[in-house]
């Protein structure tokens, strides 16, 4: 099993069973410890999606730390489905998607559904700040990964970006971002 996979169900299966967050074991390739990066982690039953939570920027020490607080979060907090239960753990398979910096586009047709992944977000209310607390509403923002089953086109991807992040695209202006993902199985 891939290391970055191991990780997240070795996180999953300890804090189902014992609510024990694990600490980065002994061992771990030098990337995992010294590296920073967001991540997903997307967690199927029987090829059915269960959870997936991730960071689309780094917020732990290192990957290790982002991959184990990210795969508890997709198993306990997703709020699509109910947290994960012990009698469920041989039933799940899990994804691990290392995301690449973001950089922002000038539109839609600089995408690749099956390449790049998107985050659109509303445009900030002025150039000084992406969020204002003077009454206006702050930023928001939507997210999808690349290469998703269903998602064939790049308007497909980047109207359920905006469905994610409830804006309309129509009617507020937006930026869009693109990045790439190592994904492991």
């Amino acid at each position: 099993m891939n290391k970055y996979v191991l990780l997240a169900k070795t996180a999953v299966e300890k804090f189902i069973k014992e609510k024990k967050v694990i600490l980065p074991p002994a061992g771990l390739p030098e990337d995992l410890l010294k590296k920073k990066a967001g991540t997903f982690v997307t967690i199927e039953k029987e090829g059915e999606l269960r959870g997936c939570i991730g960071t689309y920027l780094p917020t732990k020490e290192n990957m290790a730390q982002e991959i184990i607080q990210n795969a508890i979060a997709a198993a306990t907090e997703d709020y699509r489905f109910n947290p994960i239960q012990e009698k469920e753990l041989p039933l799940l398979s899990f994804s691990v998607y290392i995301l690449g910096k973001s950089e922002q586009i000038k539109e839609i047709a600089e995408l690749d559904a099956e390449k790049f992944g998107i985050i659109v977000k509303t445009a900030p209310i002025d150039n000084t700040t992406d969020v204002a607390f003077d009454g206006h509403m702050p930023s928001r923002s939507g997210l999808l990964l690349p290469n998703l089953p269903g998602v064939d086109s790049v308007e497909k991807q980047f109207l359920i970006a905006c469905q994610k992040g409830g804006i309309d695209p129509a009617k507020e202006k937006i930026l869009i971002y693109r990045f790439t993902v190592e994904k492991y199985e």
